[in-house]
């Protein structure tokens, strides 16, 4: 079963606020993950392997690019070598671009909350409302991710539309 995903990601001129904001509503601190996001040539969708000291999966996923709470369907798989798969993927499909991050990852009950810094780009953070087996349903996941959109005093101008990997190709 493929999990549902509801989330935004948002522009973070004051990362330091909205971490402090979530320990005051006793979010999980996870850790800080070095992640380089390698995204592979696909006809359709995104295709990326995620090498992280706490993450490390090849994703698959579909995504609308718009501002505000969207759906992801998501498909993930946690590779034994990823070096390895990298290689088999970089030779059969090619690189599209590479996206490194400083991700600081916390939980409130189902839903993640990311602060980012990502090289080329600057600051960001991320909310996920995630349901795992299809038991909260996508109205619920909407809501929690407005809540916390509220809580968070995220900016409507501050939503993005694009994804890391689509505003580090429109740089180049």
């Amino acid at each position: 079963m493929k999990p549902t995903l509801i989330e935004i990601k948002a522009k973070c001129d004051h990362p330091e606020v909205i971490e402090a904001i979530l320990l005051k509503n006793k979010a999980r601190y996870i850790g800080i993950d070095h992640q380089v996001d390698t995204y592979f040539d696909v006809n359709n969708g995104r295709l990326k392997l995620r090498q992280g000291n706490i993450e490390c999966h090849l994703i698959f996923y579909n995504r609308q690019n718009q501002a505000g709470p969207k759906q992801s369907d998501v498909v993930l798989y946690k590779p034994q070598d990823a070096e390895n798969l990298k290689d088999i993927l970089r030779a059969a499909n090619g690189v599209k671009v590479v996206v490194d991050k400083q991700r600081k990852i916390f939980f409130i009950d189902n839903v993640k909350f990311h602060i980012d810094k990502v090289e080329g780009l600057g600051s960001f953070m991320e909310i996920e409302a995630i349901d795992k087996d299809n038991s909260i349903g996508t109205d619920r996941l909407h809501e929690q991710c407005k809540f916390y959109m509220t809580l968070l005093k995220v900016k409507e101008e501050n939503l993005l539309t694009s994804s890391y990997s689509d505003m580090l190709l429109d740089k180049m």
